[in-house]
């Protein structure tokens, strides 16, 4: 048995742990030993992403226990997918926290470990309970990291972000717990085959626990009705962190994507089916609008966070492959030039003194033409103009929902919310590179501050220019999902190893 799907957890576990004594004895030694680390995670994922690219799921026993009695992890494509892009996200993150961020608050190092840890175990986990306590894991740093660099904001937006996900996280055990008392399994590959079996009577129990399972993920996905607190809590953390946090409504959509193609399938069970394109057009309409009328950099940001989650849980609700292929690849892309206008709405906002990020007219620039040629390519990426990634990705989404029920209205709140965007994106150039005075004196950003969003920005030119490979890996992902035998086969079939590395 491969030890390497228990790596992603290990490592950054280990991580934190040395950073805490770090930061007692030896601060210096935290930032180079946290890039260290996070450097060799990117390498590691990198890795299994390659493996899983041959189309095989790989299963880990912990503790060496045969499912469904142990807890399994799993990685499959879509899981190396996301380990992939969270490690990316991770060491651009840490990078643009390496100026000053990271010295404005106590404990960032392992906090910022034990975050990347939660979320590489809520995407290795084939158990609903191990999901459960990776979701805490990484809320629980996600928590402190908001608060890091303090400021009544901050504090303001983190009661929210904390209420309402302790409220989603008692959901979430009632949840499991309805699935548990009809099945008596929490493993993911086990309840797809209970489930599947379960008799009729059983089966208004299990559309509670799938629907509460729905609202939980939703409110992780920031989907309307119950996504209004991200654009305040986003823009309210620092740059750094939310740019990290990009990636944390895509677990929410991850944990849609995989507990709906795994277990509740099927006309009888699939109760969540029906609401996936309604909510995800009236969060992408909702999320334009309020881009349209945002106020600031960092909050347009936040919107535009909700309004990739938004297309991506509509692009989801479509019946066919073709959308679903469509939306695994426009995940990465639109990920990554969120978290890219997070970090660039600081290196905006410290050029422009006591009006940071606001969109009025205020003086110019220090460096126009590197900030602004920056901001154009994500704007245009997120907004989805060609020849960018967000393109391609829209473009497909749209071709995938041809002929399908609920198409037409996909095609119409896609088109409009791109049209918004572009609107919501002229604003905020014109204000911030146009309408503005003489520059006054501040500074000058080194090249190595404008490193991580450079990367960023240039991955998702890569995912343009590689569209066709990477549109060939999305799309073998996307039948492996649909196929869901291969996954429980690898999960339910793997066998404890014996003294010796001898399976019985």
């Amino acid at each position: 048995m491969s030890h390497w799907p228990i790596i992603p957890i290990l490592l950054p576990l280990f991580a934190a742990v040395l950073l805490l004594v770090l930061e007692r004895w030896r601060p210096a030694w935290q930032l180079p030993v946290n890039l260290l680390a996070t450097a060799a995670l990117l390498v590691i994922c990198v890795g299994l992403l390659g493996r899983a690219a041959d189309g095989g799921v790989t299963a880990y026993l912990l503790g060496n226990w045969q499912a469904p009695f142990g807890i399994v992890l799993a990685v499959d494509r879509l899981a190396a997918l996301v380990l992939t892009l969270t490690a990316v996200l991770a060491l651009a993150s840490l990078l643009a926290a390496a100026p000053h961020w990271h010295r404005r608050g106590a404990h960032f190092h392992p906090l910022f470990q034990m975050q990347v840890m939660g979320l590489n175990g809520a995407f290795l986990t084939a158990d609903l309970f191990n999901l459960f306590v990776f979701f805490e894991v990484l809320l629980i740093a996600s928590y402190g990291l908001l608060l890091h660099g303090g400021g009544r904001r901050r504090l303001h937006a983190s009661l929210h972000f904390v209420t309402l996900n302790l409220v989603g996280s008692a959901l979430f055990l009632l949840g499991v717990s309805l699935l548990y008392g009809v099945t008596g399994t929490l493993n993911m590959a086990d309840l797809a085959v209970k489930v599947a079996q379960a008799p009729d009577a059983d089966l208004v129990l299990l559309h509670a626990a799938g629907l509460l399972l729905l609202v939980v993920f939703g409110l992780k996905a920031a989907v309307l009705p119950l996504g209004l607190w991200l654009p305040t809590t986003y823009s309210a953390a620092s740059a750094p962190v939310a740019a990290l946090f990009a990636i944390m409504t895509k677990v929410g959509v991850y944990a849609i994507v995989r507990v709906f193609t795994l277990i509740f399938v099927g006309e009888r069970l699939a109760v969540a089916a029906p609401l996936l394109l309604p909510l995800g057009l009236a969060t992408l309409a909702l999320a334009s609008l309020g881009a349209l009328s945002a106020g600031s950099l960092p909050r347009l940001a936040g919107y535009l966070t909700m309004a990739s989650a938004g297309t991506l849980l509509a692009a989801v609700g479509m019946t066919g492959d073709r959308a679903l292929v469509a939306a695994l690849y426009y995940l990465p892309q639109t990920t990554l030039a969120v978290a890219a206008l997070f970090l660039l709405a600081e290196l905006i906002a410290r050029q422009r003194g006591d009006l940071a990020g606001a969109l009025v007219g205020g003086p110019a620039l220090r460096q126009p033409a590197l900030l602004g040629g920056m901001f154009l390519l994500a704007a245009a990426t997120l907004a989805g103009l060609p020849p960018f990634s967000g393109f391609v990705g829209k473009l497909l989404i749209l071709r995938g929902a041809l002929g399908q029920v609920g198409g037409f209205a996909l095609w119409a709140v896609l088109l409009l919310s791109g049209f918004a965007l572009l609107i919501a994106f002229s604003r905020a150039g014109s204000r911030l590179f146009w309408k503005v005075s003489p520059a006054q004196e501040g500074p000058r950003h080194g090249v190595l501050a404008m490193v991580p969003v450079f990367g960023l920005l240039a991955a998702g030119v890569l995912l343009a220019v590689l569209a066709a490979p990477v549109l060939r890996f999305t799309d073998a992902a996307a039948q492996q999902l649909l196929a869901p035998t291969g996954y429980i086969d690898a999960v339910l079939g793997a066998r404890p190893v014996l003294r010796g590395g001898v399976t019985p």
